[in-house]
């Protein structure tokens, strides 16, 4: 399996404002099937629909197998196995939904597709589009700097842990948890929960300090594990612990300064809408 990308951001594209989630496997994109079936029928249960359309052809239900993998995706409550297929997959999916988006996604499938071509010979460019992303979903130019700032730390971090001999995608999980936990006193899956999540990425709803907290934790982790000269998960777990405890000392400070909780329910989404509503009432 190829390996887990750590910036969530390029693990997601957009067709027509609907989020398609996707990983690098082989050097090559894989597409979430359901959010392909979402986005093309609009379904509310995009599961069943295609399992109806199995049915309905005999021939994608005998390929089914050759077409669609298990692949390691990250989700609001971590990494979960979900059934992805390539490029050529889901061409053929395609073809056994009928969908006037069909055309278009084909389109927009084979331009996903060169832009991971344009990305491996020049890296920037998917800097570039990530910030295009959060653009076409609204976000604040403030955030966004946040937000690339933030992904730019948890890099950082992860290529650490790679030198350090973490290597499975499940020591990540539960290093992450532990500075989550240490931090915000909420793991993950918890704080997705917290904030009513789905599928959706947590850090993508994160309000600003929230962000600031969540990096402060991972660049202090890095810092500690790198004085340390921490090898293997266990003393990285403990790097982790203390990373975050750092953040949470720090949130807890301003906590009892500001009179004001930094872990909100809301997302940051939310909240910038009803600013700008209000604005529009004031004007």
């Amino acid at each position: 399996m190829g390996e887990l990308e750590s910036n969530p951001e390029k693990r997601i594209a957009l067709f027509q404002r609907k989020e398609v989630r996707r990983v690098i496997h082989n050097n090559e994109w894989w597409f979430v099937v359901v959010d392909v079936v979402a986005a093309l029928t609009d379904s509310v249960n995009p599961t069943d629909y295609f399992n109806k359309v199995r049915q309905r052809d005999p021939e994608l239900a005998k390929g089914y197998g050759q077409i669609v993998h298990p692949l390691l995706v990250p989700t609001a409550g971590g990494p979960q196995k979900l059934n992805c297929a390539n490029t050529e997959g889901i061409f053929r999916l395609i073809q056994s939904i009928p969908s006037p988006k069909a055309e278009p996604f084909k389109r927009w499938l084979a331009r996903v597709g060169y832009e991971r071509i344009q990305e491996i010979e020049d890296p920037e460019l998917a800097t570039k589009r990530t910030r295009a992303i959060y653009q076409a979903k609204g976000y604040s130019a403030d955030w966004i700097e946040k937000r690339m700032r933030s992904i730019a730390i948890r890099d950082e971090l992860t290529d650490e842990w790679k030198k350090r001999g973490v290597r499975e995608q499940r020591e990540y999980a539960i290093l992450t948890a532990e500075i989550s936990k240490a931090t915000f006193g909420l793991t993950p899956t918890e704080y997705a929960e917290f904030k009513r999540l789905k599928r959706e990425n947590l850090r993508d709803h994160m309000t600003d300090l929230e962000l600031i907290f969540s990096m402060l934790g991972e660049a202090a982790t890095t810092e500690i594990a790198r004085n340390r000269d921490t090898q293997g998960f266990p003393q990285n777990k403990q790097a982790a612990r203390s990373g975050g405890k750092v953040a949470g000392n720090a949130r807890r400070e301003l906590e009892k300064k500001s009179g004001r909780k930094v872990v909100t329910s809301e997302n940051y989404l939310t909240l910038t809408q009803a600013a700008k509503k209000v604005k529009q009432m004031k004007a």
